[in-house]
């Protein structure tokens, strides 16, 4: 129970402080993306404090032998980069372009009351449904059924 509520409190002072940086507000997010136009580079502040508090803290952190409210990091432990990744990556950023939301952000700006984020969560979970099909599909094996290689 302790972790679900240090989980909310988590994502509570995340959706405030994507608020607060004004990440909700997509037109902001897509002025910022473009930096041939009207390019607004005050969320390189946003992006500045993340790093910094990150560079500051997360060796601190990693000293410990587990976190507070669980008994291991889970940290990743791939360091290749694949296609997956890079497609992957590819169409995080187009999305963002088109959007103007990522899914934090999209998820948070719910409480608007506006269509935006809603249409951009709605095709969110629409994407990763036709990706996990898409997923199923190719781990088939490739051989025809009944037929040995």
């Amino acid at each position: 129970m302790k972790r679900q509520i240090i989980a909310l409190i988590s994502g509570i002072l995340f959706g405030l402080g994507l608020g607060l940086s004004q990440m909700v507000d997509r037109d902001r997010v897509l002025a910022f993306l473009d930096v041939t136009g009207t390019w607004d580079p005050t969320l390189l502040f946003v992006l500045g404090g993340a790093v910094g508090v990150t560079l500051l803290t997360f060796r601190f952190v990693l000293r410990r032998s587990s976190p507070l409210f669980t008994p291991k990091f889970y940290l990743p432990s791939r360091r290749d980069i694949d296609r997956r990744l890079i497609v992957g990556a590819a169409i995080f950023g187009i999305g963002w372009g088109i959007a103007g939301y990522c899914p934090g952000p999209g998820l948070t700006a719910l409480v608007l009351g506006i269509w935006n984020p809603v249409l951009f969560l709605i095709s969110l979970i629409a994407g990763s449904l036709l990706y996990q099909r898409f997923k199923s599909r190719n781990a088939l094996p490739e051989t025809a059924p009944g037929h040995t290689p």
